[in-house]
């Protein structure tokens, strides 16, 4: 299923507090000190100004190994919160084979755990790494709460839309459930608005072997909205099935669910005026008297209707036009 592909704002920078500047910003302050004259810093710079900078560019440079490191493929393990369960296995093996040319350009991110560091952001690249044959992987090791990481992972996982929306909608209600966040707090983090947050927590109420097609994408995100209106679970696997089965819009969809319920409307039977229903009676009397045989009058509630006139020989038809026309 084609997904369209957008940013979402913000994006990580907004959830990772820049502790350290980037690596472009600690060297122009190297050289900014290295290049300043002697005279000139005692004549411009105190002494202690100096010493302070040099300190913070020490500090900046600890920073920054502690942060960027390299870590043996088998001491990381993934999150097994993460939102993401399916990963596409062709897009891995690109991936990989994109790894095993290039190498890893952005590194994963972990969070030290007993005895492994556990993956925050990263997995799919992690994943194609072991695919790619790589021994070691370079990581920024970060500290963050749980609600951080189920943050970090999800916004993750947005920016480059890997979820299906089944696995987006459980990870709003996780952050909902778990960490009491609201709708509109969860769609100011996501950068989405809040209508968004709850159609898309509205799913979780379809059937589970409905989600499961959503997952698949045997249904569209479409079909999923249209059908979460559906109160019965039976009923909304049936039309599932008929979505399927007859490749319907969702617009068919919607039509479907709009008349469900619905009783057919039964034509009003005709009343008789039993004034008239007296009259025709006495006019069938009346001709199987002149006729000699077996006469049916039946009325239409227009007011028109047909005669019916029975013969039994070819003696007994001419017999009655004898009499019909002679009359």
């Amino acid at each position: 299923m084609a997904r369209k592909h957008g940013g979402l704002g913000r994006g990580l920078d907004a959830l990772i507090p820049q502790s350290a500047p980037k690596a472009e910003e600690v060297q122009k302050k190297e050289d900014a000190a290295e290049q300043i004259p002697a005279d000139e810093s005692e004549e411009n710079v105190s002494r202690e100004t100096l010493e302070e900078e040099k300190e913070n560019i020490q500090r900046d440079r600890t920073e920054r190994r502690r942060r960027e490191t390299t870590l043996r493929v088998s001491q990381i393990e993934p999150n097994r919160s993460q939102p993401r369960k399916t990963f596409d296995e062709d897009a891995l093996e690109e991936l990989a084979d994109s790894i095993r040319q290039y190498g890893l350009i952005q590194p994963i991110m972990v969070q030290k755990r007993d005895g492994y560091y556990e993956i925050i952001a990263g997995e799919r690249r992690w994943r194609a790494c072991m695919k790619a044959g790589l021994k070691e992987v370079p990581v920024i090791i970060r500290e963050y709460d749980d609600q951080k990481i189920m943050e970090l992972s999800l916004i993750e996982n947005l920016q480059r839309e890997d979820l299906n929306p089944m696995e987006e909608a459980r990870a709003y209600k996780r952050l909902m459930e778990e960490f009491g966040l609201t709708q509109e707090e969860i769609a100011g983090r996501v950068s989405k608005s809040r209508p968004v947050i709850a159609n898309a927590l509205r799913l979780l109420k379809l059937d589970e072997r409905v989600q499961n097609m959503v997952e698949q994408g045997e249904i569209s995100m479409g079909h999923a909205r249209a059908l979460a209106s559906v109160l019965i679970p039976e009923e909304q696997y049936l039309i599932a099935l008929k979505i399927m089965e007859e490749h319907l819009t969702v617009r068919d969809t919607e039509k479907i669910i709009k008349n469900i319920g619905k009783v057919p409307k039964k034509k009003e039977p005709v009343q008789k005026d039993e004034s008239l229903e007296r009259i025709y009676r006495e006019l069938e009397n009346r001709l199987k008297s002149s006729l000699g045989t077996k006469v049916a009058i039946h009325t239409r509630g227009t007011g028109g209707g047909k005669v019916e006139i029975d013969f039994y020989t070819a003696e007994d038809l001419e017999k009655i036009i004898d009499r019909i026309t002679s009359e």
